[in-house]
């Protein structure tokens, strides 16, 4: 036993004496680089943002190089550069405070990413998963943790962490095609609900650690919870969309709204005591059912998230890890590997013992246990709480970042190795028969006041991955084309140009001379081999327009592709119900599928209701059977007048589908019928899209 001991000692020594070694090292070489003036850490803020920019550029660059997560990459640069590393920088309040926003962040980015309508997908198997993958960590996570000698609260908090975890590799699944299997939705409803007991039991053992876990505690927290959630996830909503609605065209009040909602969120979580990264999670929830996934404000949130405010929490993070107490006690190694294996073990058995009671092959299993086993957002939060408020020592700091580095590495290769392996539950129409179109040509006359129709074919473009084609005109019949005109032109397409890039799509300007508007769109969508035209109306005809036609009458009689239009009363984020009405004839058509599917996209990227309704004219007609249409969405059936049925459901929140008239050969009937403006004239407040689809 003393020999042990003394081998212990000698390694912990060496161990110790090396890394002194090669930080002095360090420390010496960064001395030597450093102007004359500075003695110690670098305080000036310029040298300090250039370093830490640096840091956030090259990082995950470098390590994504090597197959590993960028944000391993961030937290070890922090380590190098932070107080226990080369000594560069400091982690004083600068540092802590951008980290403290960045934590926030990344809890509000977990939270946009979750949808409570996940749990309307296979809800029984999320549940039976979410409780499994929280009770089971929680378990054995508290009885390890006991075993190496830790207090009953530090042991269950700990457990919290493996409780809790990232969907780091969700990303992977996209790319692989297996998001709407069942395996991944299960994971995605789990998630929501061992995340939001996993916070609630931070919260409760940090004021357990306090000495303020009294009665008294749980009266005031269980209605003032009740009540913040509720006030939080319907009134966030409710507010937002009149937000939107009032200042839907101001991005930059867009943005700025949502940023202001994420700390009032937080400061009223904080407020009733509880802590709050569970209200930045929580807005993000709230959040997420008002901005569509493909639009550019979600865009310009992450970009600024994951570029910015998050990469200053992981730094901050690194600056927290000692090597030398990892490296020079044992018992800092046994602490890190216990954790480790208990946190992938505790994760593995969920995956494994749902996939049993459902009957999913292994793959799918190893899918659903690559997807929960990564450790990072909620885990960074949880310990970087508990450590500020002294229940853990660095100890654990460096044992819960070895676990967080192992399980990060693991996740992405475990849900790419297993995830070629899933089949998908159902086949899914093919791109052929539900694409509306992958290159969509939108005529723009003035971005600014088109702004909602400019938005409504990026979210179809960014869909198909296809390519937007904005498109201005100048008649040249008239007389010649003036300078002015031409620079007016260049700068419509700029603007437009501008919108389609904030939402990170592709896109090719169109500036053309014709001799009329109808002309010039139709011989542009032949000429860029476009295959959706996208125009706006205005939801009425004119006296002239009844009798001679109007643009849009002339561009849907020639055009040989599909043709989108639309009338926006106000922002197409506020859409709260997509409802498509069908009449007889729509039932029938062999365009049905296409249609179905253009409302389930709106629908699905609006986060939006999608109601289907079929109304036909005779009264004695049987409903008829549903066409072979690959659907989830249940059809309505319903008799009686198309207008008065349609009207008698709508809301101003309403997004109407509607298909035109198809009347090519009478000349003097309206292309887009006459229901769409009936509707459109009476229901002024509801937006209107009236899709045609060519003979």
């Amino acid at each position: 036993m003393e020999i042990w001991q003394f081998y212990q000692v000698t390694f912990s020594t060496f161990v110790q004496a090396s890394w002194l070694s090669t930080q002095n090292t360090g420390r010496s070489l960064v001395e030597f680089l450093r102007p004359s003036i500075l003695t110690g850490p670098i305080t000036d803020p310029v040298p300090v943002f250039l370093i830490i920019m640096a840091i956030m550029l090259v990082a995950p660059l470098l390590f994504e190089r090597i197959k590993l997560p960028g944000i391993v990459g961030l937290i070890l640069a922090g380590l190098v550069v932070g107080p226990y590393g080369l000594g560069l920088l400091e982690r004083d309040s600068t540092i802590v405070l951008l980290g403290t926003v960045g934590l926030l962040f990344l809890m509000f980015m977990a939270g946009l990413e979750t949808s409570l309508d996940d749990l309307k997908y296979n809800a029984d198997k999320a549940v039976i998963f979410g409780i499994a993958t929280f009770a089971i960590p929680m378990l054995l996570g508290t009885g390890s943790m006991l075993l190496l000698g830790y207090g009953l609260l530090a042991s269950i908090l700990v457990a919290s962490c493996f409780a809790s975890h990232t969907l780091l590799a969700l990303p992977i699944a996209m790319r692989l095609g297996v998001m709407r299997t069942q395996a991944v939705t299960t994971v995605l409803g789990g998630t929501l609900i061992t995340n939001v007991l996993a916070l609630l039991v931070l919260a409760v053992v940090v004021r357990a650690h306090q000495g303020n876990l009294t009665l008294g505690f749980w009266l005031f927290l269980i209605p003032a919870l009740t009540i913040y959630t509720f006030a939080t996830l319907w009134g966030v909503p409710k507010v937002g969309r009149w937000f939107f609605r009032r200042f839907g065209h101001d991005e930059s009040a867009e943005f700025t709204f949502v940023v202001a909602t994420l700390f009032i969120v937080s400061y009223v979580a904080e407020l009733i005591e509880i802590e709050p990264i569970i209200g930045a999670f929580l807005a993000g929830i709230a959040i997420s059912q008002l901005i569509p996934q493909l639009s550019p404000l979600m865009n310009r949130i992450q970009f600024i998230g994951n570029t910015l405010f998050i990469p200053f929490f992981l730094i901050s993070v690194g600056m927290l890890i000692n090597p030398a107490i990892l490296l020079s006690e044992p018992r800092s190694l046994l602490v890190a590997g216990v954790m480790t294996f208990v946190a992938i073990v505790a994760k593995f058995l969920p995956a494994w013992g749902t996939g049993k009671i459902i009957g999913l092959p292994f793959s799918n299993v190893m899918l659903m246990f690559g997807l929960s086993v990564a450790q990072a957002a909620s885990t960074l939060a949880a310990i970087t709480v508990a450590f500020e408020i002294d229940l853990v020592d660095q100890l654990t700091v460096n044992g819960t970042i070895a676990m967080i580095l192992v399980t990060c590495i693991a996740s992405p290769w475990v849900t790419t190795r297993w995830g070629r392996d899933v089949k998908p539950d159902a086949v899914t129409p093919t791109t052929e028969t539900t694409q509306i179109g992958d290159r969509i040509l939108v005529p723009v006359a003035n971005p600014s006041t088109e702004d909602h129709l400019l938005k409504l074919a990026i979210t179809l473009a960014k869909k198909s991955n296809g390519t937007l084609l904005p498109l201005h005109i100048l008649t040249d019949n008239s007389g010649p084309i003036t300078a002015e005109k031409r620079i007016q032109q260049q700068q419509l397409l700029a603007t437009a140009e501008t919108i389609a890039h904030a939402a990170v799509t592709s896109v090719e300007t169109i500036g053309r001379v014709d001799d009329s508007i109808e002309k010039g769109i139709l011989r542009a969508a032949q000429e860029r081999d476009a295959n959706l035209i996208v125009c706006g109306w205005k939801g009425y005809s004119s006296y002239r327009d009844n009798f001679f036609g109007s643009v849009i009458d002339n561009i849907i009689r020639q055009a040989t592709v599909p043709v989108l239009v639309a009338r926006f009363t106000q922002p197409i984020r506020n859409t709260d119900r997509v409802i498509l009405a069908l009449t007889d004839l729509d039932f029938a058509s062999s365009q049905l599928q296409k249609t179905i599917a253009l409302a389930e996209t709106l629908a699905e990227e609006l986060k939006a209701t999608l109601k289907v309704l079929h109304v036909t004219r005779n009264p004695r007609r049987k409903a008829p059977k549903v066409p072979p249409v690959q659907t989830e969405v249940t059809i309505e059936h319903v008799r009686g007048n198309f207008v008065t049925r349609v009207a008698r459901m709508l809301q101003p929140d309403d997004l109407l589908i509607l298909t035109s008239g198809n009347h090519p050969d009478i000349l003097s009937m309206r292309m887009l019928g006459t229901e769409p403006e009936v509707i459109a004239r009476t229901h002024q407040e509801v937006s209107i899209i009236v899709l045609h689809s060519p003979r």
